[in-house]
């Protein structure tokens, strides 16, 4: 097989061949349908894919493939991008700020859901919608269990919310309830607390709600064992039959960094190892490892020579910087890398795909990504 191949096999075969001195995304079909269809049969409602997580294409394609017919939606960017790729898809706005401008995109692109936080927000919203249109309260908990909340930004307090409910039901709109435990989340209670916390204000609005959304959050595999979905989708069924009872609403979830990460790995090259110590690759965190000063390095890492064959030496602990000129540009502490590690070496990056290419950045003329196909992500 040639440099012009569309698919290869997995990444070490590309960079064998290609021998690329840029960074590259690879992308494999068969992860990102796996895990679409692990969230399909486990979770106990409907699936709504956060398209923020990973807007590419490709991405949507495979997922709709897989099962997945709705897809949350947070710009008018992302709706036109949804309906040209995969054109029957249910829309849900979980955006809860946006402008008239906005709404009128939503509405001429069929949206179906749509969430609010603040009673101003309400009111606009309600002068576009027909009477019915699904409007979901998102309120906030003070609930730990996740790498970071989304508190400080959105969602109305559980007092708030009680208003807001009857706020939608007087407007003549569809009742509904959003949260979101924050990302990467680990632990099943944070979405127990939720949805107990959800059923107190459904009874103190006195307010009916057909629908749920749980949120996303649901982690991806970062370090160490993957994590365990399942435990966490029986824990979302269970609290709603303690919460509901027979008044349970239809659930959604809205996935995205869980759904999209297995489905890309990154390579980076090693542009240099200075005096031997620290490394300097050609993709940081103004690139596809943006994420990496909030979240934390990922310990899911092979050292590929150019010839693709693993760097087999003992770990040493090294300090890592990106390509810019800009002395943030590090990914934190330290990564153990083989000791054997030479100039134009590659790091295979895996579980890369959410908020890699979707925020990298052209900064210093760097960012760039090749997008590359293969079969599997590992020989």
């Amino acid at each position: 097989m040639g440099r012009e191949q569309a698919i290869w096999a997995t990444p070490a075969e590309h960079l064998r061949r290609a021998r690329p001195d840029h960074p590259v995304i690879y992308a494999c079909p068969a992860a990102l349908q796996s895990s679409a269809r692990r969230f399909v049969a486990g979770f106990p409602g409907l699936v709504s894919y956060a398209v923020k997580a990973n807007p590419d294409a490709g991405a949507l394609a495979n997922l709709a493939a897989a099962g997945i017919g709705a897809f949350d939606v947070a710009s008018p960017a992302e709706m036109a991008l949804v309906r040209r790729v995969v054109p029957g898809a249910v829309l849900h706005y979980n955006n809860p700020v946006r402008s008239p401008d906005e709404i009128a995109a939503g509405l001429h692109h069929g949206v179906l859901s749509w969430s609010v936080d603040s009673h101003s927000e309400l009111d606009k919203l309600a002068a576009f919608l027909p009477a019915g249109a699904e409007v979901a309260v998102r309120f906030k908990l003070p609930v730990r269990g996740a790498a970071y909340d989304f508190g400080a930004k959105f969602g109305a307090t559980e007092d708030q919310a009680v208003g807001l409910l009857r706020h939608v039901a007087v407007l003549g709109l569809g009742p509904a309830m959003t949260f979101h435990p924050g990302t990467q989340c680990i632990d099943p209670a944070a979405w127990g607390s939720y949805i107990t916390a959800a059923a107190g204000i459904v009874r103190a609005a006195a307010v009916p709600i057909a629908r749920l959304n749980v949120g996303g959050g649901f982690p991806s595999h970062r370090c160490g064992d993957a994590p365990r979905l399942e435990p966490i989708f029986d824990a979302i069924a269970a609290a709603t039959r303690r919460a509901f009872g027979a008044d349970a609403p239809r659930l959604v979830c809205e996935p995205g960094r869980a759904m999209v990460s297995e489905g890309y790995s990154l390579a980076a090259r090693v542009k240099a190892i200075r005096d031997g110590a620290h490394v300097f690759l050609n993709d940081g965190i103004y690139g596809a490892l943006a994420e990496a000063p909030v979240m934390g390095n990922i310990d899911r890492i092979r050292v590929l020579d150019p010839a693709g064959a693993p760097r087999k030496g003992p770990p040493v602990p090294r300090a890592v910087f990106g390509p810019t000129c800009d002395s943030l540009d590090r990914l934190p502490g330290t990564l153990p890398l083989p000791a054997d590690m030479a100039e134009g070496d590659y790091l295979l990056i895996h579980g890369l795909g959410a908020y890699s290419a979707a925020t990298a950045t052209r900064f210093n003329g760097y960012g760039a990504l090749e997008r590359v196909t293969v079969l599997a992500p590992e020989d």
